[in-house]
């Protein structure tokens, strides 16, 4: 139970145990009854004692998010993607896996029957740190593309606004919209029958400002309490026809930390999650990377820099060897294509129905990251003392595609291992 924040004064009753309805005084301060719920107006933002540094990871387990476009407590992100591009099942494993106390998950506007499946699987989740049913720590707010327009409006209010119920009893709490290419449509269709002058796609013109409004909400604070509680805000996003520069997609992402682009092409290719490299940003990492300095990670930031300049220089050289062929590639080149697919397979890749491979923890995913970078790294060497690319090649890598499969999701140990013997290996090629 919290006291109202408007509501200060010495405690005169407590009610003792007993069974009480929800309406049923269960406290007397400075003469006001109080309950065990609160009636709040959802667009105003719940009261702190203060706004905190986001400067501490959402640990997800998913390597592509926490490894290349992390983001921290407290902070906002948006995943962008077309139909069949994955959101449904990112946005499950973030459920599952993120280091949070209390999920909430908020529906709106999609088609009754879709909605239902995805509530039906949330609820079937077992919760890894307990055992449980994950519904016990998860509150779920459906709305129904056949629901009232203001009631597809006043879905992410309420649900924004029961995170900040959480978040000021002291809990990290994370909020899933789903989505919010939706709510924008709502806000679309009451503006146009109010008589407001639409703006470009027909959105109203405070569309940009409703949706910093709703983003600015997400923090890390401490309490009116004293405590201290977190909401991360991740919106999904739903371009039609996967269109990046639509008004809904445009907008958000000016107001987000991070962004976790979805790409149909990879999905296509089995390639999941499918955040995309090339459209994908975090605007923590530099904070994120202080936090793994002091959890001795000290080299974090610097590996993943040069990995992601690996994926870029790879990508650069696909459209070459599309058109002239990799025997065509300098022995460097050919190093790099063979690198960014170990990177891609080995790293990237995560499967969220095995056992070893649904959740990755940070220290696995560095050691991971690490591994390849370490035969990339000897590749070059080998290269260079005159080996051609074409027996680097023929050299057999697939342990470090396997690495994520067969060690535990905390096995980093095990991945070090295999980088060793495969480095030997290497040695005595």
């Amino acid at each position: 139970m919290l006291v109202p924040p408007d509501l200060c004064g010495k405690l005169t009753w407590l009610s003792g145990a007993r069974e009480v309805a929800e309406s049923d005084p269960v406290a007397t301060i400075d003469g006001h009854d109080v309950t065990l719920f609160e009636q709040w107006a959802v667009r105003r933002a719940r009261p702190a004692r203060a706004r905190l540094r986001a400067d501490e990871p959402l640990v997800t387990g998913q390597r592509v998010v926490d490894l290349f476009f992390p983001i921290a407590q407290g902070a906002t992100a948006a995943v962008p993607g077309g139909f069949g591009t994955g959101k449904t099942m990112l946005l499950q494993q973030i459920v599952k896996w993120a280091d949070v106390e209390v999920v909430v998950f908020v529906g709106c506007g999609e088609r009754g029957n879709e909605l239902a499946d995805a509530v039906a699987d949330l609820m079937a989740l077992k919760d890894p740190k307990t055992g449980r049913d994950l519904r016990e720590r998860t509150v779920v707010i459906a709305n129904t593309s056949n629901m009232p327009v203001m009631a597809r409006v006043a879905s992410v209010y309420t649900g924004m606004t029961v995170s900040e119920y959480f978040r000021d009893m002291g809990y990290r709490v994370v909020m899933l919209a789903d989505s919010t290419s939706r709510w924008a449509e709502a806000l679309r269709e009451f503006s146009s029958r109010s008589g407001e002058l639409p703006a470009e796609e027909g959105y109203p013109a405070s569309l940009s400002s409703s949706l910093a409004a709703f983003y600015e909400r997400a923090a890390r604070v401490t309490t009116l309490g004293g405590g201290e509680g977190s909401v991360t805000l991740i919106g999904a996003v739903s371009p039609a026809g996967g269109d990046m520069t639509e008004p809904v997609t445009s907008q958000t992402v000016r107001y987000v930390r991070c962004l976790w682009s979805l790409d149909r092409d990879l999905a296509y290719a089995r390639h999941y999650p499918a955040v995309t490299w090339r459209h994908s940003f975090s605007l923590d990492d530099a904070l994120i990377a202080n936090w793994h300095a002091a959890q001795g990670r000290v080299g974090w930031n610097d590996s993943r820099a040069r990995a992601l300049a690996l994926l870029a220089e790879a990508d650069r050289l696909a459209s070459v060897v599309e058109l002239v062929g990799i025997g065509a590639l300098p022995s460097r080149e050919r190093v790099v294509m063979l690198s960014g697919r170990l990177l891609r397979e080995g790293v990237l890749q995560q499967s969220a129905l095995s056992e070893n491979d649904a959740y990755c923890s940070p220290k696995k995913q560095s050691a991971l990251l690490d591994m390849v970078l370490a035969v990339h790294e000897r590749c070059l060497a080998l290269v260079e003392g005159g080996l051609p690319a074409s027996a680097i090649e023929e050299i057999d890598l697939t342990a470090v595609i396997r690495a994520r499969d067969e060690t535990g999701p905390d096995d980093d140990a095990g991945v070090t291992r295999l980088r060793d013997e495969v480095l030997a290996r290497m040695g005595t090629s």
